[in-house]
């Protein structure tokens, strides 16, 4: 049987697939340059494999291509799919829908006089003192106003005015929008008149009803607005989406990665959660994996083609419940992500004063100006020039027909001219090699500072902390990233090139059910808080709908002081004053002071249940060589890092063996990425097989 673990990213999709189908191995052994190959106990096997997300000449879905190119069936024949298990993936196809603008047709309903309250949102300001303020485009395309209203105790104000909805609603439908919001007044608490209207529009035949006390049963109707908004706006593009998987792989179990680092069954896959899909595999790898490498502070740090992803993990995922992306603000609990527009692909540019590291992207079609397709330059091709990356060691899979090495030429040629162009305007002398590290030293600085927005901005304290470093190009930056922060230690795992579609063989199966309560936390709310939470329970127990297994239950409440916005997230027990004192804890590390004559308000409660699923194992590896004997380097190459050109051995991670030590400057390349290991550090092999980087200290 094969699992296929897959990650669908901007710039490559990763694959990993577990089997234990000894023909698939001996097939694919054929191809060692393609498919990197790890045995398992138990007679199983690893495959690793990467192709172009984007490659319109050769296929139209990279994860059903790669399938097919590990089992070997051309694209004209149906997928066996009784050999395939499970299948489950992350995917950014909603994340690029949202930033470029083309999900679905969208019509909001909303109560009656608050027609424009999702447009005013909550008056910020990002740009204090800009004079031209430019508002984010809003996802829907018309709103209509249905005439109705409860006051906040529930007693109906304004029954619904059935028969002019139902007109409304028809007058849009024949524009041809097919997806609407449902947004009422306090319909988080009384829903009554939203499943009224979600009933009309049901029959009038609209195909996507998103209705608000559904979506994000949570008070405040601008965050509900917009998340619902978001819902209507992705979800049948994802829809189309999965039943496009899925058609090519009935009667497969498929499996989603959610925002907040749980799977789900692929029917249940929504919009409002599939933002950070791919993302959160990432996170859930690196985490899973630190685990087992010993690590439980661990910073991550994801770096692929289009951008950077960084979280901060200390003993549980760390989840947000309120978070703007692309302009959309939604009301969901995701993984704290930072993420921002630097990668391996970020096109560099020189302003006429100043060097210029993205944010846009040369994604994979042209991508970066190695690539053979005549694309820009961009980060890739400076490690390509200061000699971190070298041809030999990358699959040739360039150039139009996939088949060539990296361009290592051009990228000379490049940037000797953009030398020059600087020279000219700035009068300053500075070879191709320096203008390349130049490029390279604001790329770290960007990345750098992702970090420290959600480190040390918020209290922890990152040299007690291990970068577990993964993404295609973590490895080239990594050491440099470290000690611009101040760390002493980075993690690189085996898998650390495709450790987001690993993530998703690591993940377990997650359901969260949030609920809205705002009273003040006392004893005789306790029974009121037990209460909900069952409700909350039997609901997620139901979307995970196994019933053979014990789930674990997590049962949170986010609490904030009377009068304020900023709630904290705090385990729940029964014991009130233990509760305030964790939240005063807390608040104490995040903001510097507490407030003890304060009331705690109980802004809502979440319960998460969460379903353990078999994940793959990691092989122990043994000591062959002599402890003093040195491991071998493949060749000396030529790389430039500090100012200065040094001879740097190249070593194959492969031929490595535990305890193995290697000082830097060295080169360790693997089949799925390239370590830079710079001077001053070290790299050691464990018996996991896991690669732990550690700066020397400096006397």
């Amino acid at each position: 049987m094969l699992k296929v673990f897959a990650d669908r990213g901007g710039t490559f999709t990763d694959i990993v697939a577990v089997t234990d189908n000894q023909a698939i191995i001996d097939r694919l052994s054929k191809y060692t340059e393609r498919f990197l190959i790890v045995t398992l106990p138990q007679r199983q096997w690893i495959i690793v494999y990467k192709l172009l997300s984007e490659n319109p000449e050769q296929y139209q879905d990279a994860a059903i291509q790669g399938i097919r190119d590990i089992i070997d069936i051309s694209s004209n024949q149906p997928i066996p799919t009784e050999a395939i298990e499970v299948v489950k993936m992350g995917t950014t196809v909603a994340t690029n829908a949202l930033l470029e603008r083309k999900g679905d047709r969208v019509v909001l309903l909303i109560t009656k006089g608050f027609k424009d309250a999702l447009r005013i949102g909550y008056q910020n300001r990002p740009n204090i003192f800009a004079r031209h303020i430019v508002l984010p485009t809003m996802l829907y395309e018309q709103v209509v106003e249905i005439d109705e209203r409860y006051d906040a105790h529930g007693n109906e104000l304004i029954p619904v005015n059935i028969q002019q909805a139902r007109n409304d609603l028809e007058e849009v439908y024949n524009t041809g929008i097919r997806s609407c919001a449902i947004v009422f007044m306090h319909s988080d608490r009384y829903p009554n008149h939203e499943q009224q209207i979600a009933k009309i529009a049901q029959k009038i035949g609209f195909q996507q009803i998103s209705v608000s006390h559904q979506v994000s049963p949570l008070m405040k109707l601008v965050s509900r607005g917009d998340t619902t908004v978001v819902d209507a706006y992705l979800t049948p593009i994802l829809r189309r989406y999965v039943n496009q998987i899925a058609s090519q792989l009935p009667g497969v179990k498929l499996m989603f990665m959610k925002s907040d680092g749980g799977l789900v069954a692929a029917e249940q896959f929504q919009g409002k959660d599939s933002i950070l899909s791919g993302p959160a595999g990432g996170i859930v790898g690196a985490v899973q994996t630190s685990k087992r490498a010993g690590f439980d502070s661990v910073i991550t740090f994801d770096m692929g083609g289009t951008s950077t992803d960084v979280a901060h993990f200390k003993e549980e995922y760390e989840r947000q419940l309120d978070s703007e992306i692309a302009g959309a603000r939604m009301r969901v609990p995701v993984l704290a992500i930072n993420t921002i527009a630097a990668g391996g692909g970020s096109i560099l540019f020189f302003d006429g004063s100043s060097y210029r590291v993205g944010p846009q992207s040369a994604g994979s079609n042209p991508g970066p100006a190695c690539y053979r397709r005549g694309g820009p330059l961009a980060v890739t091709d400076a490690n390509v020039m200061l000699g971190k990356i070298h041809p030999q060691y990358f699959p040739s899979v360039f150039g139009i027909d996939g088949n060539l090495p990296l361009d290592k030429d051009t990228v000379i040629q490049q940037f000797t001219q953009l030398a020059q162009d600087i020279q000219a305007v700035t009068f300053n002398d500075c070879t191709p090699e320096q203008v390349a590290a130049g490029f390279i030293a604001i790329a770290v600085e960007n990345m750098a500072n992702a970090i420290k927005k959600i480190s040390l901005q918020r209290g922890y304290d990152v040299s007690q902390y291990v970068l577990c470093c993964f993404g295609g190009a973590g490895g080239q930056v990594a050491c440099l990233i470290a000690n611009t922060l101040g760390m002493k230690k980075i993690f690189l795992h085996p898998y650390a090139g495709v450790l987001s579609a690993y993530g998703m063989g690591l993940a377990d199966v997650r359901a969260i059910r949030e609920g809205g309560v705002e009273q003040p936390l006392t004893q005789a709310l306790i029974p009121k808080l037990h209460q909900l939470m069952e409700y909350l329970e039997t609901q997620a127990k139901a979307e995970i709908n196994e019933d053979n297994i014990t789930p674990e239950i997590v049962q949170k409440v986010n609490l904030k002081y009377e009068g304020t916005n900023s709630t904290l997230t705090i385990s729940f027990v029964d014991d009130v004053l233990l509760m305030r004192q964790k939240f005063e804890v807390e608040h104490q590390y995040r903001y510097g002071f507490i407030q003890l004559e304060k009331t705690l308000i109980v802004e809502s409660v979440s319960v998460e249940v969460i379903q353990k699923m078999e994940t793959p194992e990691e092989p122990l590896i043994i000591r062959t060589r002599p402890l003093n004997e040195a491991p071998a380097s493949v060749e000396i190459v030529r790389m430039f890092t500090a100012d200065r050109w040094y001879n740097t051995p190249v070593y194959r991670r492969e031929y490595l063996e535990p305890e193995d030590i290697i000082n830097g400057p060295a080169i360790v390349v693997e089949k799925i990425s390239t370590i830079v290991v710079e001077p001053n550090w070290n790299a050691r092999l464990t018996e996991r097989n896991h690669l732990i980087l550690q700066r020397l200290s400096t006397g």
